[in-house]
């Protein structure tokens, strides 16, 4: 009688890079397990297709649940999250175009000027550009003709705008409690290296504590302190980017040591800080 082998456990894998001509466009192809990404948010798109299983994730106020084959769209400065929801997670391929690449393919396809091309749908159902953008990201991965690398990524992101873009970005409604909000994230990124507290933003911005904090969760679905603490790890980034060594950037961004920095630069991007500067 012959045993039957147990199957193999998943491993969780990431492969990052960038791509400079594409101003310095980060790319993601990435399986994970047990991996949580909190709640948190890009100063750029993220976009990407499921290529195993599906996973749910936190996004305008609701958890969201994506399933192969489908495409997944954040726009800048939207708060979501990620988890697995099998116990063999999830694998996808993720693009993290900037701003200004999205306006200039926005220009290049339509013929007009966008100020923000934004998606008011986190979860497309669209097979055809589902396989298109899962080709693009293989050749993106391993491919080195300039030519095939810049037609598909031109047609991938145009078809997504011009299928699912709307014409303008969602506007916050006005009002003092939003305004405030505004307010305190101002402060915090003026002041992301400091051990800001809540009385801080409160004198601030005119408001209680109390109804600060829980003004502020509401608009953008994190807590103040996780917000300062998302604006840390970006700020870091950014001083990797630089150059500035990852110890270095630590203390700069008001984290205690490199470990500090390591531990929630991982939880909150998905790779290492050493993964991250390799691609620099």
């Amino acid at each position: 009688m012959t045993l039957s082998q147990p199957h193999p456990r998943i491993q969780e894998q990431t492969t990052f890079w960038r791509i400079p001509q594409y101003d310095n466009m980060e790319m993601l192809h990435a399986t994970y397990v047990t991996h949580v990404f909190p709640r948190h948010f890009h100063e750029w798109y993220a976009i990407g297709m499921i290529e195993r299983n599906n996973y749910t994730f936190y996004h305008d106020g609701s958890m969201r649940d994506i399933a192969q084959g489908q495409i997944v769209v954040i726009n800048p400065g939207e708060i979501h999250s990620g988890h697995a929801v099998v116990e063999d997670g999830w694998t996808y391929r993720m693009f993290y175009p900037g701003v200004s690449l999205m306006r200039r393919i926005a220009y290049e396809v339509t013929g007009k000027y966008w100020s923000l091309p934004a998606f008011s749908q986190s979860v497309i159902d669209d097979p055809v550009l589902a396989q298109a953008m899962q080709r693009c990201h293989r050749v993106l991965e391993k491919g080195n003709m300039h030519l095939l690398r810049d037609t598909l990524l031109r047609d991938v992101l145009g078809q997504l705008i011009v299928r699912h873009a709307v014409n303008s970005p969602k506007v916050m409604p006005t009002g003092h409690q939003r305004q405030a909000v505004v307010a305190a994230k101002r402060y915090m990124q003026q002041h992301f290296a400091a051990n800001i507290t809540l009385e801080d933003l409160a004198n601030e911005v005119g408001l209680s504590p109390y109804h600060l904090a829980r003004v502020f969760r509401q608009e953008t679905g994190l807590p103040p302190h996780q917000y300062l603490l998302q604006l840390k790890v970006e700020r870091a980034r950014m001083y990797m980017e630089s150059g500035i060594a990852i110890s270095d950037a630590a203390l700069m961004c008001g984290f205690t040591d490199q470990s500090h920095l390591s531990r929630h630069f991982k939880r909150i991007l998905g790779v290492t800080p050493g993964q991250y500067i390799s691609q620099l």
